[in-house]
């Protein structure tokens, strides 16, 4: 079964080679959705067989590379077109083809009737044939394609709609600060090849092997400099500060599309990245608490600005950015599989909350088609009461609200408070732990607080919308249902597989089954953690007490979010009429757009405005308008040369006649 790997990427492959060159002819959306979907699902049985083999073996034996052809060899340098099956990449696989199936199926409803559907789902199938290159890829080369991959079709697929202006520019932010990021992944590439080549013999950019070298890296010096640079890239795909912009703007594509990004695929990638270099970021002290205080500063920084926001989706877009920067504090602490952990979590209930906001943006779109207004159906100010129409959406969006709010026992609730706890407990940081859990706690609670004002604005109370429309609200199909469901259900119970030891002794001894699953990945990473720092033992007392408090200030949250919301719904214009600036601020995002246009875009446009019009005008068009212009100016006096009359000819010659015999005649 592990030779088949090489099935997982291309069966997406030939999905998007045939919707995408002969899916305008098909024309059949059953056929091209179903398609698509297919393709993805295929994969996904592959990785359910490759997963139950895997658990069948030993630990040691988890680890197989398949090298599919001889790519890239000259000189010292070798790189084959090979792929890299562990635990790691088993769960990664796990996730992007098992949501990105749901994704797939949850589309055919959702984009009934669009123009270009067949070309929708093309860009689907090359997405995640994209991702699953990134993760199943045995080298950094391979990692790179499909890095690039995802960068490509997230350009494609947030500038879906290319008429509009606003998707266009959203599509061009989000590639041009990911070549930012990916700038900083070369760096950081050349910079290890270079350092283990040059000093070693090395020269290699194979995991496998760059692992089993790992013992020669020293601590800092220029793993400090690979790592931060690889860590630049991370920000850029994983949208975390300074590089995190371009992500609530990717609300301009489709809802699948912004559920396929946020949950599923692009955005996990620098989460993944870290955690397969996890043996080489442990050995920089300065870079992993660079990544843990960046993480809890995104997951705080983004939570604010998410609880000023009306735009259905721009809430959950911030949502993702802070729940991202969770996933980074897990890295930059160390607990490198509680990173995974939330980022498998992450996958199932932000899913199910994207797909279940597109399933309340149909609705609402329906209701004002059929009543011919313009009101814009994301806005939560026009929602309210459609818990009563949309049963089926409004349960599964509850559960995976109560999961990202971090309620017991819904898997948020495990995730992260693990990382809670080991931002708290880990020995990398010393007194700056204790900042680290504090801003993530904060955090956790502007979480609650948002992500319930969502919940309470779109669902509860009075419904907003034009009266007149009120009864063409309803529940979404079948094919957009299902896909909420499964996703609600993993939602609800997908944080059993990483159970606390703690509370697994309180329910009869159940097992940590993930962090045992990833444990051989991040042994090495283990290591040299022992090394750099004692480990500290705390109580269990220590650790239940935090896991309580964890609880508490997710019901705060709630608390405030329906007492705001629910029970004094007057509350919210009294607080922005009383702190009008700071709701400006934070309704306008910090302001960051416009400070990044002052500092970085404006100077660009000037200076491109400088080499047109300075440069390319005056100096390369001037040359070349200068020759043109000599030319013309000396064809204009031999032009009379050529006059077509014969007479003129004929004076011609008998003129050179004389000249020759006068030249002769008095030589």
């Amino acid at each position: 079964m592990f030779d088949n790997v090489w099935l997982i990427p291309l069966f997406p492959l030939i999905g998007f080679l045939i919707n995408g060159l002969f899916g305008k002819k098909i024309k059949n959306e059953a056929v091209i959705g179903g398609i698509g979907t297919l393709m993805i699902f295929l994969s996904f049985l592959v990785s359910c067989g490759i997963l139950m083999q895997m658990i069948g073996l030993p630990p040691e034996q988890r680890v197989f590379e398949k090298v599919m052809f001889p790519w890239i060899h000259s000189g010292n340098f070798k790189a084959d077109m090979a792929f890299l099956l562990d635990p790691l990449s088993c769960i990664m696989i796990m996730v992007v083809t098992g949501v990105g199936s749901l994704i797939h199926l949850y589309s055919i409803g959702y984009m009934h009737g669009e123009e270009g559907f067949y070309r929708f789902f093309a860009y689907l199938n090359l997405f995640c044939m994209s991702m699953l290159l990134l993760v199943l890829g045995s080298n950094m080369l391979v990692m790179f394609i499909g890095w690039e991959g995802v960068g490509l079709c997230s350009y494609l697929l947030i500038g879906y709609y290319f008429h509009k202006k606003s998707a266009g520019d959203a599509a061009k932010k989000a590639f041009v600060m990911n070549r930012v990021g990916d700038f900083g992944f070369l760096l950081g590439l050349f910079t290890l090849y270079w350092w283990f080549g040059s000093n070693h013999n090395i020269w290699t950019i194979n995991f496998v092997q760059i692992k089993a070298a790992s013992h020669l890296l020293p601590y800092g010096g220029v793993v400090t400099v690979a790592t931060l640079c690889f860590f630049v890239g991370a920000t850029g795909k994983s949208a975390q500060i300074p590089l995190f912009t371009w992500l609530p703007d990717a609300m301009e594509g489709p809802t699948p599309v912004s559920a396929l990004i946020h949950a599923a695929t692009m955005v996990t990638a620098g989460v993944y990245m870290i955690g397969r270099m996890s043996f080489v970021f442990i050995k920089s002290p300065d870079t992993m608490m660079v990544v843990a205080v960046v993480g809890a500063a995104t997951a705080i920084f983004a939570a604010t600005i998410g609880t000023a926001q009306n735009d259905i989706k721009r809430v959950l877009a911030y949502s993702t950015v802070s729940q991202l920067g969770f996933m980074f504090m897990a890295m930059g602490v160390g607990a490198f599989w509680a990173g995974i952990f939330h980022l498998m979590t992450h996958a199932f209930f932000k899913a199910c909350m994207f797909l279940g906001s597109g399933s309340v943006i149909h609705a609402m779109h329906h209701a004002l088609h059929k009543g011919h207004l313009h009101d814009d159906a994301q806005d939560m100010r026009h929602m309210g009461g459609l818990r009563k129409v949309m049963p089926f959406t409004f349960i599964t969006f509850f559960v995976s609200t109560l999961a990202i709010a971090g309620i017991f026992p819904f898997s948020g609730f495990f995730s992260k408070d693990e990382i809670l706890w080991q931002a708290f407990s880990n020995p990398y940081h010393g007194s700056l732990n204790t900042v680290i859990w504090g801003l993530g706690a904060v955090a956790a609670c502007f979480t609650a607080f948002y992500m319930f004002r969502l919940v309470f604005m779109t669902f509860f109370g009075e419904c907003r919308i034009n009266p007149k429309v009120k009864e063409y609200l309803h529940e979404s199909p079948a094919v957009i249902t299902i896909p909420l469901i499964v996703l609600g259900f993993l939602a609800t119970v997908g944080g059993f597989v990483g159970v606390p030891k703690l509370v697994g002794d309180m329910f009869g001894g159940i097992p940590n089954v993930l962090e045992h699953w990833l444990d051989p990945v991040f042994e090495l990473a283990g290591e040299y953690g022992k090394q750099y720092a004692h480990v500290h033992e705390h109580s269990h007392a220590l650790e239940g007490g935090l896991m309580g408090l964890s609880l508490v200030i997710a019901f705060v949250g709630i608390a405030i979010a329906m007492t705001m919301y629910v029970r004094n719904t007057g509350l919210p214009k009294r607080f922005t009429d009383t702190f009008p600036a700071l709701h400006r601020a934070v309704y306008n995002k910090w302001y960051i757009d416009e400070l990044y246009d002052f500092l970085f875009v404006n100077p660009c446009k000037a200076f491109g405005q400088f080499l047109w019009k300075g440069f390319d005008v005056l100096i390369v068009d001037g040359v070349v308008n200068g020759v043109a212009n000599t030319v013309m100016g000396f064809s204009g006096i031999f032009r009379y040369m050529q006059s077509g009359y014969i007479y003129n000819y004929a004076f011609s010659m008998a003129f050179g006649v004389v000249v020759l015999l006068g030249y002769y005649i008095f030589k």
